[in-house]
């Protein structure tokens, strides 16, 4: 198995782990509904986790992918540095919602009434620092896709249809988010990342293809 193929492996299986994480990620009203918060917040840890383990592979597979593509004005090398950008932001969002945020809710539940004020204000600025970062990785990983899928027009290494879902999706879902006409809540941020993993998955597949010289 060459170097495309095992590229080819990580990306879809980077791509799956988004999946996954945002199939199975519980909602604020999880978390807070009566006797529900234990399960919620052990989901919520669990599927972050994946999320995050997933992101190395995302990395290699995207190592690949950029050497794949790499020629003169190298777009490729560039989609990789945008795409490790964008994978430190979601590292941060992940970490913010998945770990910290319940650990601030489950003291806010645990707090008598008079404590419960600053938590609320803690768990604000929590989903504040969460949003923020989150709005970095779709920018940053949609700037990503629209170079290779540059990359992918110009020197045709892949299925040009792939680069040219790239160029009119990750336009789109950048200016929806800068817009603030997407919410990057459960089911819209989910949206998006199903929009992002079809072409990281397709991309995978074909490097699938490649065979060694």
């Amino acid at each position: 198995m060459n170097d495309d193929q095992l590229g080819g492996i990580a990306l879809i299986a980077g791509a799956v782990a988004g999946l996954v994480t945002m199939s199975l990620h519980p909602t604020g009203h999880d978390l807070a509904a009566p006797g529900q918060f234990a399960p919620a917040a052990l989901r919520a840890a669990a599927v972050h986790a994946l999320a995050i383990a997933g992101m190395p592979l995302s990395f290699l597979g995207a190592l690949a992918l950029a050497r794949r593509l790499d020629a003169p004005p190298r777009l490729g090398t560039a989609g990789l540095v945008t795409f490790g950008f964008a994978l430190l932001a979601s590292m941060v969002a992940a970490a913010v919602s998945g770990f910290v945020g319940p650990r601030v809710m489950r003291e806010i539940l645990d707090a008598a009434e008079p404590a419960r004020q600053g938590g609320h204000m803690l768990l604000d600025y929590n989903y504040r620092l969460n949003q923020a970062f989150a709005r970095m990785y779709v920018v940053a990983s949609s700037a990503a896709i629209i170079l290779w899928s540059a990359a992918i027009v110009r020197t045709r290494a892949l299925p040009t249809g792939l680069g040219v879902y790239g160029l009119v999706m990750a336009p789109l879902v950048m200016l929806a988010v800068l817009s603030g006409h997407a919410r990057l809540d459960v089911h819209g941020f989910g949206l998006i990342v199903l929009a992002q993993s079809l072409w990281l998955i397709v991309a995978g597949a074909r490097l699938l293809r490649f065979r060694a010289p």
